[in-house]
């Protein structure tokens, strides 16, 4: 089965700045994920909130992020698309992941 994706709020917007070269592998990776394959390069980044995978691309010597969750059944979730800048995260970058993801868990609530 091939799960839907979902994006939330500018994150398809934010990867279609991406350079072409990246948005190409990030779309690749994310036909991976709908499968069921892990994608090449990710991690898990579970202080984010549980289920949530950091994907990372590397594109003209700049490393570019995908944040999803595909822990649920019905669709993969791609919460925030981004350049990084540094080692770490930036705070705003992750108050974004974390906002977005939590929206989608109480959106979620509201279905059920």
């Amino acid at each position: 089965m091939i799960k839907n994706i979902a994006w939330s709020s500018t994150a398809l917007k934010d990867l279609k700045n991406f350079p072409s070269e990246a948005r190409i592998f990030a779309g690749n990776q994310l036909r991976r994920i709908q499968r069921g394959v892990d994608p090449i390069d990710f991690k898990s980044v579970n202080h984010w909130g549980i289920g949530v995978m950091e994907l990372r691309l590397v594109s003209n010597d700049k490393n570019f992020r995908v944040i999803y969750v595909a822990k649920f059944e019905e669709k993969i979730y791609v919460l925030h698309c981004f350049v990084k800048k540094s080692q770490a995260t930036s705070k705003q970058d992750v108050t974004i992941i974390k906002s977005r993801y939590n929206a989608i868990l109480q959106e979620r609530r509201i279905t059920k």
